[in-house]
């Protein structure tokens, strides 16, 4: 009884020690808003959220990678902490902008880092696998498949015929993997196709396959159900879809189920079949895990088979138990505990003020705990615990205060260790030197010596005494001791460190004997050396005894402490052994083993399997896993497996059977701490054979060191039902047992993956349920509760999830974007409704041309929650589409966004040339990346576009005011005759054209020749090339307003042949006081010049592309030449991408005449489909007689 006070007063001395963290009041330091992974395309901005809250001033740093991120002009941290990349570069190596992203806030307490969160660039790779060609037999089925890596992942169609196929019809299926299933085939399928990929990033095409439909059998021959694509295994994160694919053939056709391995129903809700077979599960979760088989029947019959997966489901680590805060004194000890969960298995790291923890002297890092020994003021800080994996991460945090006193004792002093047994050691020390009176209480703290990373245990007792027996330590080991002494607010600094060992003792358990024969005349007996905490020393020797089942005599044998094995010799064939064995220390022989039987085989020359080499591996306190190998001379003809197993001193129990194909098998419902004998054998055509046994102790299920008082046990049938969107109520049970003590409970509940441990809420209450409130919408809690007596505490219950009903969106889908993709189809993307904890089980799309909005009518598109994209297809030319999207879930539709226009170019595709692109909508191709043009870029072309506009008129302003003051000269008649070298072109009807006419141009001297192949005004005589004066340019006639103008002829005119004839006046015209007399103006003003051969349109004076040059406007171009005065005419507006163009239009025939010129002219038009024909080799030009 005196024991039973002694250790409750040292518990309770144990509260009064350390202080909890109410006696200080600090600030925390967390977050409000942690980055998130984000996909983004380049070029795109992009704001990775950071908050921290706590006491100012805070600073708020950035890491990209573990480096610290630099900030320019393109790369910035806001004012709230966040930090804003404007254009996202995805450039190799340490340019790129991609990688993962962590927030740092400090202040005066420490420092924190957020969540880590990967920035990644939409991107499209080549495929990894293309469709290939398949013949297959009418009636059967057909399967192409393509895969691709996207991010984000893309969406993918198929085309036959370069027709897109529907998603699903009667007979034909597209995954969301890539495949293309075709049940049976028809002669009409046979063509060509290919998959179609699909993000905001781009697109890709694949390589078409072909598709060949041969005849099938008449009658049909019937076959086995085959299953051509069957399930494959697969590894899917949390909430996403897995798609298992089970394609058969056969005839009858097959019948396909599913159903797993381990005889569990399949989640219908979930869980639907897509096709003729196909499984595929949504919104994965944990449970969903497992074997899934796909079995294909021909109906009516038993003839099936079977293909199977595994479906791993994968999930970002969640925390089950994080880091409190804790106040601890000088030189004392702290202790923090992390503990999560997640596929893969994460990874714990520790942090101090956000730098990464290092094992030392003082501190030590073991599976899911941080201690800090010899507490120093330097460790007064916030500590982090981030839990890691391939799914993300999560970090909890937990802040250390440490009291300091200025008026502490000084370390005890004169420790000094003996060795009282093999498992205690007594520890003496003398009081401190100085303030000795202060001391309340003493702290003992031990150790192992050998090893890395062991952990350190403290026992407290009171001040009464400077001596105490630490008896629960290993035999035969090196321990380190240490004493510290306590006050009511710090501690001394840490004893002397003293080392001493226990005294070794005799083994406390034999080993576990392996035993297997090679012939019918011996025993091979083998073991596994005692581990050191059963050994408790140096095993010096063993002794083997063994004797057969009809004898009381027994033969021993001592053996060295090295070996391992030994062979018995000279035995009877047929006979039943029993063995057993003990160990030895220098202190003496241990507990005996129970006897082991073993039989030796028959003296027959009939051969038979030998033994199998067994192992034997405990799995836990109740389950053992048998594994076995038989030599590959050993295994011919083996039929199978007899396996036995019992307790020790129980007898033999029926064998377990098992095919020769398991090699493994495992031993379930077994009692803890108990020895079992295990016999394996092989048989054949001809019997049984060799036998190997071996015995072996299951572990203890519960392995917990002697508390000082046993806590309460925790409340038990914990239960939690959701009653709102912010509500959850809570029951549970209270433990059996008596107490005359009132009882109340502490009801934890936070987010699951929680990472402020300071934002966890404790409630209390003296019932046995709780109603807890102000919960956040769609969110997964987790509940434990513990019981309080008697200043005792239980342990916390075992943790309850429970998640709250989500509300209606409240907000539309953000960032929708809609681009055109095809003249026809158009990719809408949106990203989920900005706000927090949305779930959104289905997206829905409205849009309509504007006729049809008027009237009401929208096409409305379904899409998944997990899809952001969809393609909006069969879109009619010239008309504007308005998009808008809205989220919904369980609970209610969500409002619409703003409705997004696109618009869709009519086809300007002219009947007169048939090489003109129908369409305008491929003025911009789509290539490896789509134009997005926001409010900016529209913003900016509308404005340029308005400049060039303004600059145009302003142009054309001047030419006419200068145009006014020109003179013309009277036209000189050149009557010398010229021999003309081809037949001039003549009058065609209006089905004719001109080809090849050569055109002479009687209009200067013979000393000059005008260049008539067009694309200049260069003028070259007899000497060369002539350059007229540039001072004053020469404007068109057309701007004047003083000539009269034949109406009749300018109907008539399209494309003008004119011929010259020799000693034919024709009009000119020189610039006044610019021209020299010698000098000749050009006549390109008057001529019909044949374009390039890109449809070039150049003003007066402009020689841009040159004789050769090739020039392709776009669309802007386009429209700013078409309203300018120096635009071609309306007939060949739409013609932009032409072969051929006419720079002087018909129009232009009616050349201004200066006030002075009295000269009558006449038009003479000869009307020529064939002017501008793009074939012609000498294009006619248009003269003027008089």
């Amino acid at each position: 009884m005196a024991t039973v006070k002694r250790k409750l007063y040292q518990r309770l001395l144990v509260f009064v020690l350390l202080p909890i963290s109410g006696v200080l009041c600090f600030s925390e330091l967390f977050f409000v808003k942690e980055p998130h992974d984000v996909t983004v395309m380049r070029k795109e901005t992009v704001i990775l959220d950071c908050q921290a809250r706590g006491e100012a001033p805070i600073d708020v740093r950035w890491l990209k990678n573990g480096v610290k991120v630099v900030e320019s002009e393109r790369v910035y941290l806001l004012s709230n902490g966040s930090l804003y990349i404007s254009e996202v570069e995805s450039r190799r190596g340490d340019k790129s902008d991609e990688g993962l992203y962590q927030c740092l806030a400090q202040n005066k307490y420490g420092a924190i880092l957020s969540q880590k969160a990967r920035l990644t660039i939409a991107s499209i790779s080549s495929f990894a696998i293309q469709p290939t060609s398949i013949v297959v037999t009418e009636g059967s089925v057909a399967r192409f498949s393509c895969k691709i890596s996207a991010h984000p992942p893309p969406i993918i169609t198929w085309e036959f015929n370069r027709v897109t196929l529907p998603l699903a019809t009667e007979r034909i299926t597209v995954l969301p993997s890539g495949v293309l299933q075709i049940h049976g085939v028809q002669r009409a399928d046979a063509g060509n196709y290919r998959c179609i990929t699909t993000n905001i990033a781009s697109r890709r095409r694949s390589t078409e396959a072909t598709l060949t439909v041969t005849p099938a059998p008449s009658p049909p021959l019937p076959q086995r159900p085959r299953i051509i694509a069957g399930p494959q295994n697969i590894s899917v994160s949390l909430h996403q879809s897995a798609i298992l694919e089970c394609m058969a053939t056969g005839n009858p056709r097959p019948i396909i189920s599913w159903s797993r391995a381990d005889s569990k129903s399949i989640d219908v809700y979930n869980t639907k079949v897509l096709g003729n077979g196909n499984l595929i599960i949504t919104d994965i979760k944990p449970q969903h895990g497992g074997v899934y088989m796909c079995r294909a029947t021909t109906p009516g019959t038993r003839n099936y088979t079977v293909a199977s997966a595994n479906v791993t489901v994968l999930a970002p680590p969640s925390l089950v138990e994080w880091p409190e805060s804790v106040t601890r004194p000088r030189a004392g000890t702290a202790r923090f505990v992390c503990h999560a969960e997640g596929v893969p298995a994460p990874q714990i790291t520790w942090f101090k003020n956000g730098e990464r923890v290092h094992s030392n002297g003082r501190i030590k890092m073991y599976n899911t705990k941080l201690v800090i020994n010899q507490i120093i003021p330097e460790d007064d800080a916030i500590y982090q615990c981030q839990a890691e994996n391939d799914q993300g991460s999560v970090v909890s945090m937990a802040r250390l205060i440490v009291v300091m006193s200025e008026d502490r004792p000084s370390a005890p002093r004169g420790i000094r260790a003996d060795t009282v047994s093999s498992s205690a050691i007594l520890l003496a020390w003398e009081r401190p030197l100085f303030n000795s009176d202060k001391v309340i209480a003493y702290s003992v703290h031990y150790m192992k010596a050998e090893g890395l990373n062991n952990e350190e245990y403290q026992v407290v007792i009171g001040n009464d005494t400077t001596r105490y027996i630490i008896d629960d330590l290993e035999p035969a080991r090196n321990y380190t001791f240490y004493v510290v002494a306590y006050m009511p607010m710090g501690a001394s600094r840490m004893s002397d460190h003293i080392f001493q060992h226990t005294l070794e003792d005799v083994p406390l358990r034999a080993p576990e004997l392996s035993l297997t024969s090679r012939s019918p005349t011996d025993i091979q007996v083998s073991w596994q050396p005692l581990p050191d905490k059963l050994s408790r020393g140096r095993v010096s020797g063993y002794r083997l005894s063994y004797r057969t089942s009809s004898e009381t005599a027994v033969s021993q044998i001592e053996l060295p402490g090295e070996i391992t094995q030994h062979l018995l010799e000279k035995l009877q064939p047929d006979t039943i052994y029993l063995l057993r064995i003990v160990a030895a220390t220098s202190i003496g022989w241990g507990e005996q083993s129970a006897w082991t039987s073993h039989r030796t085989p028959k003296a027959s020359s009939a051969r038979v399997p030998l033994s199998p080499e067994l192992h034997l591996e405990p799995l836990n306190c109740t389950t053992i896993l048998a594994r076995w190998t038989l030599a590959p001379r050993n295994s011919v003809g083996v039929q199978g497996y007899k396996l036995f197993y019992h307790e020790e001193s129980q007898p033999e129990s029926a064998p377990v059977k098992l095919l020769s194909s398991v090699t493994t098998h495992t031993i379930g419902g077994l009692d803890p701490r108990k020895k079992y004998h295990v016999k394996l054998l092989a048989y054949n055509a001809v019997g049984d054979g060799y036998q190997a046994d071996q015995t072996i102790s299951t572990p203890g299920c519960v392995s917990v060191r002697d508390r000082l008082v046993p806590p309460p046990p925790p409340p038990h049938n914990v239960y939690a039902k959701t009653n709102s969107s912010t509500a959850v109520f809570l029951h549970w049970g209270r433990p059996a047992f008596t107490s005359s003590h009132a009882i109340n409970y502490t009801v934890r509940c936070n987010p699951v993956g929680l990472q402020n441990a300071s934002l966890v809420l404790y409630l209390q209450t003296h019932e046995q349920n709780l109603l807890v409130q102000d919960l956040e919408p769609n969110t997964k809690y987790e509940f434990a509760i513990r019981l309080h007596i008697d200043q005792l505490s239980s342990p916390w219950s075992p943790v309850v999830y429970q998640t709250t009903f989500p509300e209606a969106p409240n907000q539309p889908p953000s960032n929708v974007k809609v681009t055109l993709i095809e003249e026809d189809t158009a990719l809408v993307s949106w990203k989920l409704p900005d706000e927090p904890n949305v779930a959104v089980t289905h997206y829905t799309i409205l849009y309509a041309s504007r006729n049809a909005w008027i009237a009401g009518e929208w096409q409305v598109l379904q899409r998944e929650g997990s899809i952001t994209m969809a393609l909006l297809e069969n879109l009619k030319p010239g008309q504007i589409y308005l998009v808008k999207v809205s989220a919904s879930n369980n609970m209610g539709d969500g409002p619409f966004s703003h409705a997004v226009e696109l618009s869709i170019r009519a086809d300007f595709s002219s009947g007169n040339d048939l090489r003109v692109s129908h369409g305008s909508t491929h003025s911009t191709g789509f290539s490896d990346s789509f134009y997005h043009l926001d409010q900016k870029s529209m913003t900016g072309i509308s404005v340029g576009v308005c400049i060039a506009l303004i600059c145009i008129i302003i142009c054309a302003f001047i030419i006419v005011c200068r145009g006014k003051n020109r003179k013309f000269s009277a036209v000189k008649t050149y009557r010398q005759g010229v021999s003309t070298p081809g037949a001039a072109a003549g009058h065609l009807g209006s089905e004719g054209q001109a080809e090849n006419a050569d055109v002479t141009v009687p209009i200067m001297r013979e000393s000059r020749f005008i260049d008539t192949k067009g694309g200049t005004n260069l003028l070259i005589n007899s000497l060369g090339p002539v350059q007229y004066s540039t001072e004053k340019k020469k404007k068109w006639g057309f701007f004047s307003s003083n000539v009269k103008k034949d109406s009749e002829t300018l109907q008539s005119m399209r494309r003008p042949v004119i011929s010259y004839q020799p000693g034919s006046t024709v009009l000119t015209f020189e610039e006044e006081l610019s021209i020299s007399p010698d000098q000749v103006a050009s006549m390109q003003g008057l001529l019909c010049r044949p374009g390039d051969t890109e449809g070039s349109s150049t003003s007066e004076g402009s020689h841009a592309t040159g004789d050769s040059g090739r020039y392709s406007h776009d669309e802007t171009e386009l429209t700013n030449l078409s309203s300018g005065p120096s635009s071609r005419p309306p007939s060949l507006t739409a013609e932009d991408s032409g072969d051929s163009d006419c720079s002087g239009p018909a129009g232009e025939t009616n050349e201004e005449l200066s006030e002075e010129s009295q000269i009558d002219l006449k038009v003479m038009e000869a009307v020529d489909p064939g002017c501008c024909h793009h074939e012609a080799q000498s294009s006619s030009r248009a003269a003027l007689s008089v």
